[in-house]
């Protein structure tokens, strides 16, 4: 989608912002990598980087050192683009505890978390608006410097559907499945999909609305954008596009090989342990591995799959 940045304000540059605003667009016209805006609280900072955007027409990332600020940023962005892509994606934990091994004890503590399901949305709802327009700006915290999985397998496992295409129903469910969407015909929720006859209904994992995919035999007879709650028609795109439920997604021949090196990994961790006297040791990133690799061989997916990113 090609759409361009359209700043909205009752204001208008005055002061040294003008100036400032040039000699940002004309240093980044001129490929100068770093610059610094200076300006005391309430000088109209955030304004004069709207300013610049607008100006180079690129999508942007404003990279913030804690999550108040960038909500703050988040705000005053979106009001500033009301009718652009802005997108907030930090730390999506509400709680997060390590795992740990206390040795005098033998005690094993597994890793726990709680995942803040509004704050997933909105990452997913800033990484499939990276891969779906120009127009985004996206408000980060540092969490944004950490990997989250291939982007190209991301992209290119996502499932387009046009309406009046040729599709059978069974292989969209299990293309659905491929890419970590869970099918759930009483609990509809982000992630999941429902089935019900000729009717399939998508809740995507990065939006608020769902899609319904209604099929004549073997043709998608037309699309649906809903409301998950009441099931109103809100609108009938030609087409969408839906994105993976996890950023973590692989097609099937890297699982293979990626799942082949985390094998010969293990093998040489054991040797290692065992030469080392650490037999509990082994005993228990062997079970724990194997566990793994196993659900990733069933289900292409796992709890703490990020542990395994570097194949993935």
């Amino acid at each position: 989608m090609r759409m361009n940045f359209r700043l909205t304000s009752d204001y208008k540059p005055t002061g040294d912002q003008p100036t400032a605003i040039k000699q940002l667009v004309d240093g980044l016209g001129n490929g100068v990598k770093e610059q610094t805006l200076l300006g005391v609280t309430g000088s109209g900072k955030t304004f004069t980087m709207a300013n610049v955007i607008q100006s180079v027409q690129k999508p942007t990332l404003v990279l913030c050192h804690n999550k108040t600020l960038a909500a703050q940023l988040y705000s005053e962005f979106k009001s500033f683009f009301p009718d652009n892509a802005i997108h907030y994606f930090v730390s999506y934990f509400d709680y997060y505890q390590p795992e740990a091994y206390i040795a005098r004890s033998d005690t094993y503590i597994e890793k726990d978390s709680q995942i803040n399901e509004e704050i997933d949305r909105l990452r997913h709802a800033a990484t499939d608006a990276l891969l779906s327009r120009r127009d985004v700006v996206i408000i980060a915290s540092v969490s944004c410097i950490y990997g989250i999985g291939s982007v190209d397998d991301y992209d290119g496992m996502a499932v387009v559907i046009e309406s009046g295409e040729r599709r059978v129903r069974d292989k969209l469910l299990r293309q659905l499945m491929d890419i970590q969407y869970q099918r759930n015909d009483v609990d509809f929720h982000r992630g999941v999909f429902r089935v019900r006859g000729d009717v399939v209904d998508v809740f995507p994992a990065g939006e608020e609305v769902a899609y319904r995919i209604e099929f004549f035999g073997d043709e998608v007879e037309r699309i649906l954008q809903i409301d998950p709650l009441t099931g109103e028609i809100l609108a009938k795109p030609p087409s969408i596009k839906i994105f993976p439920s996890s950023h973590y997604v692989t097609p099937q021949e890297k699982l293979k090989h990626a799942l082949g090196s985390i094998e010969s990994e293990l093998d040489e961790r054991l040797k290692q342990f065992k030469k080392e006297g650490k037999l509990l040791e082994a005993q228990r990133i062997g079970q724990r591995t194997r566990f793994d690799i196993e659900m990733m061989e069933e289900t292409g997916f796992v709890k703490g799959i990020e542990n395994y990113s570097r194949y993935l």
